[in-house]
């Protein structure tokens, strides 16, 4: 390195960086934070999540205020969706999309109340969020408000998760009765004396819950999720058992299945979009067809224990030809026993049920387009 190149910055931690090294975790750098990838084993956790519970440290995730009085005009401007129609209390998945109709990140919308919003994106994507906000905000009366450093976020994962958090004691003032709050949707609540934003959303395909507190309760409360969830199965759980209970689950990632190329129908999120509204970023690239002769997100269901994985080519036929495809994430899947994968592959090769063929290090295994989810849970 010469005196003149930049000093490589350090990744950031999580306001739970010491609880996670006093429980051993192994850590990777995930967007620019230091995240634990694991504790123990990556199908302990991703099993625990899908029978019992896991609990998840996402603080990295970036957190973004929208307020004032044309907030709801705003953000129908700003993203893809109808946030305007959003009620109090609720929840919605959208997209951030540039001018070219490509997607800037996912995000998740809450309408905290009627001139205000709170917008968390992935950690990765907060400068370009950030900026994508506030370009964005000029021919409005909002205020929009980067709130990232003053909360962590964390998740409880699985199907004992209500009752985890019923027995927590700590957690009291709920705005919504628990058996009355439903997904995607949010209720006040505190925790210890501190302000608690309690919302029935996750990234696993189970149900479960993700708690924002300022950063100054996080400690406190990971400690006590722990000590309550205990006798239910609750163990922590890392970034590996995320990602393998996401892909079962289909739900994209952003730099895998989203990308700036990539346009929404592509990634099968064409209902994202609310085509009609009288303008938005992106509007008009979308209806000049952006995307329309690009390839196409679908799942692939494979035999035996061998997985394709991102950037894998996919081929039509078992031997030659070029490829028709790529695989975006794949694994063995923890839950159901055989390689799933998803892959962007020519839209006249997408239709379920046709065998296409994975690359494996110079083996081309059969698989079978599948719809998404692989797994969806039935309680």
């Amino acid at each position: 390195m010469s005196e003149t190149d930049p000093v490589p910055s350090a990744p950031r931690t999580s306001p739970l960086h010491a609880r996670h090294e006093a429980l051993g975790a192994s850590f990777t750098d995930f967007g620019g934070w230091l995240m634990p990838v694991r504790y123990t084993s990556d199908l302990a956790e991703h099993h625990a999540v899908r029978t019992a519970a896991g609990l998840f440290d996402i603080s990295h995730m970036a957190e973004f205020t929208v307020s004032g009085p044309e907030s709801g005009a705003y953000l129908d401007h700003a993203l893809a969706g109808r946030l305007s129609a959003l009620p109090v209390g609720k929840a919605k998945y959208s997209l951030v999309l540039a001018e070219t109709g490509g997607i800037v990140d996912d995000v998740i919308v809450y309408r905290l109340r009627d001139d205000e919003y709170l917008v968390i994106s992935n950690a990765g994507n907060r400068a370009a969020v950030a900026e994508a906000l506030a370009v964005r905000a000029t021919a409005f009366d909002v205020d929009v408000v980067d709130v990232t450093d003053d909360y962590a976020l964390i998740a409880v994962q699985g199907p004992v998760a209500e009752a985890i958090l019923a027995d927590l004691d700590a957690i009291s003032a709920v705005s919504v009765p628990w058996g009355e709050q439903r997904y995607y949707a949010w209720a006040d609540a505190t925790f210890d004396g501190h302000p608690l934003l309690l919302a029935r959303t996750g990234y696993t395909g189970e149900d479960g819950f993700e708690l924002l507190v300022p950063v100054a309760a996080a400690s406190a409360l990971w400690d006590a999720l722990l000590t309550a969830g205990k006798s239910r199965g609750l163990v922590p759980a890392g970034l590996a058992a995320r990602d393998t209970l996401r892909l079962e689950a289909g739900m994209p990632l952003y730099g895998h299945e989203l990308s700036l190329d990539t346009a929404p129908a592509q990634a099968g999120l064409g209902r994202v979009v609310v085509a009609d509204k009288p303008d938005f970023v992106g509007k008009t690239a979308l209806a000049g067809g952006f995307g329309t002769d690009g390839r196409v997100l679908v799942g692939l269901v494979g035999e035996g224990r061998r997985a394709g994985r991102a950037g894998y080519p996919v081929y039509a036929d078992a031997a030659g030809g070029e490829p028709i495809g790529e695989i975006t994430s794949g694994a063995l899947s923890p839950t159901l026993g055989h390689p799933v994968a998803m892959a962007f592959v020519d839209a006249g090769q997408a239709a379920s049920e046709t065998t296409l063929y994975i690359d494996v290090r110079g083996t081309r295994l059969p698989a079978a387009v599948t719809t998404l989810p692989f797994y969806r849970r039935t309680t």
